[in-house]
């Protein structure tokens, strides 16, 4: 155990060594912070959609650093946002980099906001178990998302249910966001979609609601060892989607599973960063270093989404 922790703390403290290497250009209070790479207290603002991996991550970290303590708050992403431009947070746990407007703010604070590749995410369409749709193309979601289709009998002629209804986990949410950037193009949504108010709040309003259709993160049903998770996937349908139109079999179909983030064939997919506005090699450059670095990827691993960094062994058990 004491080797561990020894390989860890070097492993950090070389990673840490490389952040603040690229950083030395920032201006910042360091000489009246007290916090260090692995000492001290340090807020961060985290997409909600990622509340288990992070809260995952920041118990494992505290377990290995006990003078470290990282309050994390979970919020729709602009609210992630708002806090980390206000300075509320020194980390937020993001779905994209900045844009330009919130970069040229850092500018004028003159401090060089960081990004650092954790992950990449996909987001799982899911449905009733009674829901006879379960394969989707992509221009079916679109027309579902729009309203184009208000029918469950207009998506595939099938007429077990009646009219669709869209949840999504909150107002101003990263699902939300990508739906509307990478599904409708920039249509507005149907006016039946909603907000549940949470991931776990979507979850079971679809599990108790046949014509609901919902978008949730992948790491919300896929850690079969979560007993949550488990519960989750008893009581709705994971859809497999494809980028087809008319996809020829059901081999096109694919389901937000690391396998097919890896393979890049499933379409729903996005890349989940740490963005840091920390001046200094504080301790949320050592949280940074430690979700980024073998530990912490291992626990996104186990969460479902495909690490930033490793390699994953994808075999094929189809037999010839």
């Amino acid at each position: 155990m004491h080797a561990n922790l020894l390989k860890t703390g070097v492993t950090l403290a070389l990673a840490v060594s490389l952040f603040t290497a690229c950083n030395q250009t920032q201006s910042g209070n360091a000489t009246s912070a007290t916090d260090t790479p692995t000492s001290g207290n340090v807020a961060i603002s985290v997409d909600e959609t990622f509340a288990p991996i992070i809260k995952s991550e920041v118990d494992t970290f505290q377990k290995l650093y006990q003078s470290a303590k990282v309050t994390a708050y979970y919020k729709p992403e602009q609210e992630v946002l708002q806090d980390l431009l206000d300075d509320k947070v020194k980390l937020a746990v993001l779905t994209r980099e900045l844009n330009a407007a919130e970069r040229a703010e850092f500018d004028r604070l003159k401090l060089v906001p960081r990004a650092t590749k954790i992950a990449t995410d996909g987001l799982a369409i899911i449905v009733h178990p009674s829901n006879p749709d379960s394969l989707l193309s992509l221009p079916q979601l679109r027309d579902i998302f729009t309203g184009k289709a208000q029918q469950w009998s207009q998506v595939s002629g099938k007429k077990a249910l009646a009219t669709i209804n869209v949840v999504f986990d909150a107002n101003r949410s990263s699902t939300t966001r990508y739906i509307q950037d990478s599904v409708t193009r920039g249509a507005a949504l149907t006016p039946r979609a909603f907000a549940a108010k949470s991931n776990s709040a979507l979850l079971d309003y679809v599990a108790n609601h046949p014509n609901a259709i919902g978008v949730v993160g992948a790491n919300w049903i896929s850690d079969r060892d979560d007993a949550a998770v488990q519960t989750f996937l008893q009581k709705v349908r994971v859809v497999s989607v494809s980028t087809q139109t008319d996809p020829p079999n059901r081999d096109d179909y694919v389901q937000p599973y690391q396998a097919y983030l890896a393979l890049k064939t499933y379409p729903l997919t996005r890349t989940v960063y740490v963005v840091s506005r920390e001046a200094r090699a504080g301790l949320g450059t050592g949280f940074t270093s430690f979700v980024a670095g073998n530990q912490g990827q291992l626990i996104i691993l186990k969460a479902g989404l495909l690490p930033a960094i490793g390699q994953m062994r994808v075999v094929n058990t189809n037999k010839l």
